[in-house]
């Protein structure tokens, strides 16, 4: 497998086909490194930062140079994703390509399509509007505490780096929003409902689909996740037994027609008790190893059934199985103790029954040793470029 991307999530990929001696290259992408330390990734390439023909032909000469016909190859995050996706007719040529056409990631991609297909299914999302300019944010009628987001990530900045931001009040939308537009083109903001309740609120359900059927899922509370507030990244999670979520993110994914990997992320309004749509993740999710420790090893899966191999019938994931990234869980619990919004018995409970931690492992040490150095030599770059941590 050729994996595009080198982070923490890519890292997962290629222990869970290396484990079964399965040939993992990686494409690093970015100031990520993480992926690359791991023993099972064969060897590595860096992806050029250039445009997109550029980067497809990359990925072209690539498979011509080392024969790399008919392996499959997996972005792992919503840029690359999207980038191959596009450009699938090409790459297909050479690759098995193991996410699906643009025709139908797309409706992943951008939340103003995600939100399009939830109607069409009839399940709910929070409130959103799709300003046009400032002028009608001015005038813009709406609940606050709400939330300024733009509805596809692409460059990395202060916006897209937090997920979105909080405003609390009219006048701090407007200059939000007047801040929002010199780092993200205006037609791609929106402002959306701010939903209450904490981390016992967000679910995720992770499949493998084909053709909008579901292959394999889980379903899991994420617990915790930094910034608490919207959850750029999860640090703690904890799958969970929720019938009524897998059925609603089962409509979604079987209305696109999607195949491939999938998060499907919704949040429990505690006001009315519904779960509601917050995104479609069409790529390997951060939390996606604790499901190999649950009986679902989405990679593996993907892998065979990119190559026609034949599955098992239907899998589901086992519950209460917990996943740690303690490097980023330690300093998001401590600042949740010290508001009151967590106990400390609350917090040494997450280390009780079968846990996976994120980037630690015993067959794999090097990367775990590793990620708080580069972590902190990642931060240090961009602090010193002036950019987003």
């Amino acid at each position: 497998m050729l994996v595009l991307g080198s982070d923490y999530r890519a890292l997962g990929v290629a222990r869970s086909l290396g484990r079964r001696s399965v040939t993992v290259w990686l494409v690093r992408v970015g100031d990520d490194r993480l992926g690359g330390l791991s023993r099972y990734v064969q060897r590595q390439f860096a992806f050029p930062p250039v445009d997109p023909e550029h980067q497809i032909d990359f990925l072209l000469d690539l498979a011509g140079k080392y024969r790399l016909e008919g392996w499959v190859l997996l972005p792992t995050a919503d840029q690359t994703a999207a980038l191959v996706s596009q450009h699938h007719e090409r790459l297909a040529l050479c690759y098995r390509v193991a996410v699906p056409p643009w025709s139908v990631l797309r409706w992943a991609h951008d939340k103003r399509r995600t939100h399009a297909v939830a109607d069409a299914v009839g399940i709910p999302y929070p409130t959103t509007h799709y300003p046009c300019d400032r002028s009608e944010v001015e005038t813009l009628e709406c609940a606050f505490p709400a939330v300024l987001k733009p509805a596809i990530k692409e460059d990395f900045n202060r916006l897209t780096a937090a997920k979105a931001w909080r405003v609390d009040s009219h006048e701090e939308l407007v200059a939000r929003y007047v801040e929002a537009c010199e780092l993200v083109d205006p037609e791609l903001l929106t402002v959306q409902e701010l939903i209450p309740g904490g981390g016992e609120c967000q679910l995720a359900y992770g499949a493998l689909a084909r053709n909008g059927e579901v292959i394999a899922s889980i379903v899991a509370e994420r617990t915790r996740q930094y910034p608490m507030d919207f959850g750029r990244a999860s640090t703690f999670v904890r799958s969970v037994d929720d019938a009524e979520v897998a059925a609603l993110a089962e409509r979604v994914i079987a209305q696109i027609g999607f195949t491939g990997l999938i998060e499907v992320e919704f949040k429990r309004d505690p006001r009315d008790g519904r779960c509601k749509l917050l995104d479609l993740n069409p790529r390997p999710w951060g939390w996606h190893t604790l499901s190999a420790r649950a009986g679902v090893d989405f990679p593996y899966l993907l892998w065979r059934m990119t190559r026609g191999d034949a599955l098992p019938e239907r899998l589901r994931g086992r519950p209460n199985v917990s996943w740690m990234r303690i490097s980023t869980d330690l300093p998001t619990s401590l600042r949740e103790i010290l508001n009151g919004r967590l106990s400390i018995g609350a917090y040494l409970s997450s280390f009780r029954g079968p846990r996976v931690s994120a980037i630690f492992s015993f067959d794999d040490p090097v990367p775990g040793l590793l990620e708080v150095p580069l972590l902190a030599l990642v931060a240090g770059r961009r602090l010193a470029a002036r950019g987003p941590v």
